[in-house]
């Protein structure tokens, strides 16, 4: 769920929003445009496995609320930290702004991604404490 909603969130916000940059910006406007179309698919495609895999945690009774803020944390920060060094540096299909320092927003994405891995395997770790006699 948390690749899904980091996808959607960035989609919303960076891409219909603020018009900051579209998912592949190296050719026309209306690639770029497919580009986002298909990442919110893929966003959305995310989220309801996801949900899917929760009902069925749920359903056998074998997880935490802990556990699923962890695993939403873990997935949101990787998503965030493979677009900020495969998609923006790696492969340059895109950059968070154009025509701006781009330094502070890089720092800003990949701290971002970063702290929801931590707190995410933090949370995971003292879930999984906890679960053990």
């Amino acid at each position: 769920m948390g690749v899904g909603l980091a996808a959607f969130v960035d989609e919303v916000v960076f891409h219909q929003l603020l018009h900051w940059h579209h998912f592949y910006d190296r050719s026309t406007l209306a690639a770029g445009l497919v580009s986002d179309g298909l990442l919110h698919a893929f966003g959305w495609i995310a989220v309801v496995t996801g949900l899917f895999l929760f009902a069925d945690l749920q359903r056998r009774a074998a997880t935490s609320a802990r556990r699923v803020v962890a695993g939403v944390l873990l997935g949101w920060g990787g998503f965030q930290l493979f677009d900020g060094v495969v998609h923006h540096k790696l492969l340059r299909v895109h950059q968070i702004r154009y025509g701006v320092d781009v330094l502070p927003y890089d720092v800003a994405w990949l701290l971002a991604g970063a702290a929801g891995l931590a707190v995410g395997a933090v949370l995971l770790a003292r879930a999984g404490r906890r679960a053990q006699p």
